[in-house]
């Protein structure tokens, strides 16, 4: 099933210990030591009818995977605590982590301390480990993970270790048929042996390993017995745990260790073809949803970590985080109320109940006014602030987001100006009531190049080039006519090496006042636009030295039947590529 190449924050692990200290640090390890500071966690119970204690009193997980630096967490965990939050979650534990477990313990929360190992749960999480022979690196993560157990297991901090994430779906991004199988039976194998050598470090701790989805847990029944209990990271899907636990003849609890509204992989795309986010309010539902089908699953499902106390303000920080750049979100207010915290004299967030853009999907000229209607409202009445910001993630995969100036009209409407490359956008509107919460909004805008006067000689023209795309995975063949099809949906792609051509047959021997080019990312910053009666011999009408990928607009006096783009130096360390090569008489 698909899932995100990423969810916004992962920590790394510290470096690995090196293979040769593997035989030392075990015989120091083994030895379980007398038990100190920290509580007896177990998980108690027949099948059907189980519990987590701590120090042998019932606990249910009411957490939330942990952003901030840990060297923020005496600041940051008060409020976490304040919530009726008990737990959070990491996904690496090392030398940097002491601080992190203490505030937890100071503030009465207990940390899930996650061990990460590769490849996680997507491209870019990790590399691809061969688990059937690569014994450098289970040895490596067999001293390593057992040293960081054995340092802080008397931290009253620790609730339980969690073992590698979403690794068993993630194989699918290395391996494939039978040796996917090899692999995953191999992996789940591993994590049993880092279990068992846990359990001799730490036995008053339960040890658990996280994946993304309940498919993974065949694996883990087969080839992991000494896990303690199962975890899995379920979002809009959360709801359907209970009967795939039922289904699956499982015989130990789980939590649930991320999870909340539904994510950008569980989404329809919008008119835009990007995926539709959830409003604000919806997301405060899904984690009260999320929370309530956890619940309803007794004696088997102990609680769960939801996604995310964050504090990032980019695109993932908007669809998920509690509170992206330190303000209170409508999803922080469900959490905590859900999890039973005190909720009396809350001052909660502006609530944006609609959100257009006008032109979103026929299109806005770059550069141009945007105008975006909002109706918004702030339950305790406060003044409402504005921010505009825009993100070109589904551009070039830049995740931030840029804030721009904007003019509140008075009537619920804002303006704000089109940024100036061509692409479908993410549009925010946040609302902020200048008590530390916001309300945030997104929709998707449609930029495209704004028209000039004349007519578009080349559209539909014969085009040819000096080489094009045909990879699928980046989304071509990316041929020469797709430069002249009137449509920003496609695109010319060259090679990557300089130089290349891009050229349009008019037909007949045309004067022409006015060129356009609309770069995709992969732009030139060094071209010609060049003329010729016979296609052989060229005559340059302009050149441009310094582009930067944005929309080229041209005035130009040239005449010819062949009309060029010959370019000599690239932008980016691809090659050339253009939506659109306009040629205006």
């Amino acid at each position: 099933m698909p899932h995100p190449p990423t969810r916004t924050v992962r920590r790394a692990v510290a470096p690995f210990a090196a293979a040769a200290l593997l035989t030392g640090a075990l015989i120091a390890l083994q030895a379980p030591s007398a038990h100190a500071a920290g509580s007896v966690v177990k998980v108690t119970g027949s099948q059907g009818d189980w519990s987590l204690t701590v120090d042998g009193a019932p606990y249910t997980v009411k957490g939330l995977t942990w952003g901030p630096s840990v060297n923020d967490a005496a600041k940051d965990m008060p409020d976490v605590a304040s919530m009726g939050v008990n737990t959070v979650r990491t996904w690496g534990t090392d030398a940097t982590s002491k601080p992190l477990f203490d505030a937890a313990a100071a503030n009465g929360v207990k940390v899930i301390a996650g061990f990460w190992l590769q490849p996680g749960g997507g491209p870019g999480s990790g590399g691809c480990v061969n688990y059937l022979t690569d014994t450098t690196y289970k040895n490596d993560m067999l001293a390593e993970f057992p040293k960081w157990v054995d340092t802080y297991k008397d931290n009253p901090g620790v609730l339980m270790w969690n073992v590698g994430n979403e690794s068993t779906l993630g194989l699918q991004n290395c391996y494939s048929g039978d040796e996917l199988e090899a692999q995953r039976n191999a992996y789940t194998s591993f994590v049993n042996d880092i279990a068992k050598r846990i359990h001799q470090v730490d036995p008053d701790h339960p040890v658990t390993s996280t994946d993304a989805w309940t498919g993974a847990w065949p694996y883990y029944k087969r080839n992991a017995p000494d896990l303690d209990l199962y975890a899995v990271n379920a979002y809009n899907a959360v709801c359907n745990v209970k009967s795939d636990w039922e289904q699956g003849g499982y015989d130990k609890p789980y939590i649930v260790t991320e999870t909340g509204p539904a994510g950008e992989w569980e989404v329809p795309d919008d008119a835009n073809g990007v995926p539709d986010e959830p409003t604000d309010v919806q997301k405060a539902a899904g984690y009260t949803k999320a929370w309530d089908c956890v619940t309803g699953h007794r004696g088997v499902a102990l609680g769960a970590t939801m996604f995310h106390y964050g504090t990032e303000d980019d695109f993932g920080g908007v669809w998920f985080n509690l509170v992206p750049d330190g303000q209170k979100r409508l999803s922080y207010y469900a959490v905590k109320k859900a999890y039973g915290g005190n909720t009396s004299g809350d001052n909660t967030p502006p609530v944006i109940t609609d959100m257009t853009v006008a032109d979103a999907t026929s299109g806005v000229a770059a550069g141009s006014d945007v105008r975006i209607s909002t109706r918004t409202t702030d339950p305790d009445g406060d003044r409402i602030t504005y921010q505009v910001l825009f993100s070109s993630n589904y551009i070039d995969q830049d995740k931030g987001l840029v804030p721009v100036g904007s003019t509140d009209n008075g009537d619920g409407t804002l303006t704000a100006k089109a940024p100036d490359k061509v692409g479908v956008y993410k549009v925010y509107v946040k609302a902020t009531d200048g008590r530390g919460n916001v309300g945030i909004e997104t929709r998707s805008l449609r930029v495209v190049a704004p028209k000039p006067n004349g007519t578009n000689v080349a559209l539909g023209r014969s085009a040819t080039a000096s080489s094009f795309q045909t990879d699928p995975t980046g989304g071509c063949p990316c041929g020469p006519a797709n430069a002249v099809d009137g449509t920003f949906d496609t695109r010319w792609a060259s090679d990557w090496s300089d130089p290349q051509w891009l050229q349009v047959d008019l037909g007949t021997r045309t004067t022409f006042t006015h060129v356009q080019l609309a770069w995709e990312p992969a732009y030139a910053k060094g071209y010609e636009i060049q003329t010729s009666d016979d296609g052989t011999n060229w005559t340059t009408v302009t050149s441009v030295t310094d582009g930067n990928g944005n929309i080229d607009d041209l005035d130009v006096n040239g005449t010819g039947r062949y009309v060029r783009m010959l370019g000599t130096a690239r932008g980016a360390g691809y090659g050339y590529s253009l939506y659109e090569f306009g040629i205006y008489s």
